[in-house]
């Protein structure tokens, strides 16, 4: 763990750069939580990089989702801020709504579980194509066209929802 905690530290510095100076998350309590619940995970062995950066994204995703729902409860999700859905992009959006994000995606789960994955994958675990198909064992070809699909999916579920 200590190996990957400096990757953890850096995925979730890019989820809360853009927050207010007293957003009472920082980066250290995000990956803190994230930390604990990876060790509190008994008997899981991790196939690969990839396999425990898919977890650590899952694990992220559930702790910004419940600290928005925790803190705030208002119309845009606790102040919590999440990264756009572009490709290679890695810019903060302020006003995100992390937690009709999260509901668009379980929605997106019951109709495309792989789609929704790969959206976890690489929007909360930052994978790149190649990681996310190493992780799901499917090809690159097929996680772009899915990450595609997915994004113009939630773009349309977020904007008329």
């Amino acid at each position: 763990m200590p190996l990957v905690y400096d990757e953890l530290r850096r995925l979730a510095h890019h989820y809360m750069r853009g927050e207010r100076a007293d957003h009472t998350l920082q980066t250290t309590a995000l990956v803190n939580e994230v930390y604990v619940r990876l060790a509190g995970i008994k008997g899981l062995q991790w196939r690969d990089r990839a396999h425990f950066f898919a977890m650590a994204g899952t694990l992220m995703r559930r702790v910004l989702v419940d600290y928005a729902r925790r803190h705030g409860r208002d119309k845009r999700g606790g102040g919590v801020s999440v990264t756009s859905l572009e490709d290679d992009a890695v810019t903060s959006e302020r006003g995100v709504d992390i937690i009709a994000l999260d509901q668009a995606l379980e929605r997106l789960a019951a109709v495309d579980p792989q789609q929704s994955r790969i959206v976890e994958l690489r929007f909360f675990a930052g994978l790149s194509i190649e990681e996310t198909a190493e992780a799901l064992d499917i090809s690159p070809a097929t996680v772009k066209r899915d990450w595609t699909t997915a994004k113009m999916w939630l773009h349309h579920e977020l904007t008329t929802g």
